[in-house]
């Protein structure tokens, strides 16, 4: 690894620490993200010619408390400075312990960072791109161009969120608000890693970076909270998940379906972390819908060959997710398992029973036209082919759809 690359992993690994740790002094998100900025700016261009610090935290904190002093000195207004200075004064919401305790800053402030930015006064659109740049590190611009939007579109989502949630006290919550907060961060990186893994719109099926970035911030939650099951089996999922993205696409871009991947190209080390990780993660308490989804992408990643899949196990599995959440694309899924158990008609009229609750989603019609096309019914399955592929805005998907379609016979 060059020092370029060490020092750009390292400022992103500390950067939320350093950006909490202003937060948690000044109370002032806007201003002390703008000042954490220019100490990494500075850090990226001296660590590389000087060499790394002996505290780089530490030397991020300094750094970036200058530049905020320097910033409440050139104010040029008299007044608009006490005003910045008295907004900015360390208050009991936002100070650190009381007087006679003292506390560094420390990894729990990217913790805290998290449960700030997934606040539930945000949108979960908001959520996901306060979280993107304040913690993840990412520009305005590269999260504008994750999500296909104008960067002046995401600048102005972004300075929304930072508003709502200021002057909002920065630090956990409460311990009987704990659970259900964290459920929200939770769900934000899992929304964050289904946008790489596989994208709802745009020429890409997968975007590596917001794929990355998930799995890199679940890392990190999961050193804070390394017997939270949970986050253990979110992170199982994402491994397990992304270590198929090499095997997905063809050299054009084209969707290959997972019984039709070539698993040599699978990530057996992210399959054997993954692996492991579910049986933490089920160890650890009763199990959720994470642990429960990572159990059944983990019989999926050690099956050698399609027709080696453990579909019965599956299917019993996704009984158990239905369980745990009302959620129609876990249903749907088990309506494919459930038809790999038993049949095609049998999983169609699982597919049937979805109609209400799914009427109109894409996965819905070609899930319903795969089933179709192995009951030997081809009008049919060409037909929720193209109402599929006219629901989806990912080009990808649409090529698959139309090309599964043009392949039946007439």
């Amino acid at each position: 690894m060059s020092r370029t690359t060490e020092v750009e992993d390292l400022l992103r690994r500390h950067a939320p620490q350093v950006l909490g740790a202003l937060v948690r002094r000044y109370g002032h998100f806007d201003a002390a993200e703008d000042a954490v900025q220019e100490a990494l700016l500075a850090a990226a261009r001296q660590w590389p010619a000087d060499g790394l610090p002996e505290n780089p935290r530490g030397w991020l904190i300094r750094i970036a408390s200058r530049r905020l002093a320097d910033q409440l000195r050139s104010e040029s207004a008299r007044r608009r400075r006490e005003e910045t200075v008295a907004a900015l004064t360390p208050r009991d919401a936002f100070t650190a312990p009381p007087p006679g305790e003292s506390r560094a800053p420390s990894e729990d402030d990217t913790l805290t960072l998290l449960f700030l930015c997934c606040h539930p006064v945000l949108s979960p659109a908001a959520q996901v791109a306060l979280t993107l740049r304040a913690v993840g590190g990412l520009t305005t611009a590269e999260i504008a161009r994750a999500h296909l939007v104008p960067e002046a579109t995401m600048a102005q989502r972004i300075s929304r969120a930072k508003q709502k949630v200021r002057g909002t006290p920065f630090r956990q919550p409460v311990p009987e608000d704990r659970d259900q907060r964290l459920a929200v961060v939770l769900q934000v990186l899992y929304l964050i890693f289904n946008e790489g893994h596989t994208a709802t719109s745009g020429h890409d099926l997968h975007r590596a970076d917001l794929a990355r970035e998930a799995i890199r911030l679940t890392r990190s939650v999961r050193a804070l909270l390394p017997r939270e099951g949970r986050v253990t089996g979110l992170l199982a999922l994402m491994l397990l998940t992304e270590a198929r993205s090499a095997a997905r696409t063809g050299p054009h871009g084209e969707l290959i379906p997972l019984d039709e991947q070539d698993r040599t190209r699978w990530d057996r080390h992210a399959i054997a972390e993954g692996s492991a990780l579910v049986a933490e993660a089920l160890s650890e308490g009763p199990a959720g819908a994470y642990q429960v989804q990572a159990a059944i992408a983990a019989l999926h990643d050690e099956a050698e060959r399609a027709e080696d899949t453990d579909w019965p196990q599956i299917l019993a599995l996704y009984d158990v997710l239905v369980r745990h959440a009302s959620d129609p694309m876990a249903e749907l899924g088990r309506a494919v398992a459930f038809a790999m158990v038993h049949g095609p008609r049998a999983g169609l009229a699982e597919i049937d029973a979805l109609e209400d609750r799914l009427a109109g989603h894409h996965r819905l019609d070609a899930v319903r036209a795969h089933l179709l096309e192995k009951a030997g019914d081809p009008d049919g399955a060409r037909a929720a082919y193209g109402r599929a592929a006219a629901s989806t805005l990912s080009e990808p998907e649409v090529r698959y759809l139309r090309m599964r379609a043009a392949r039946l016979p007439p």
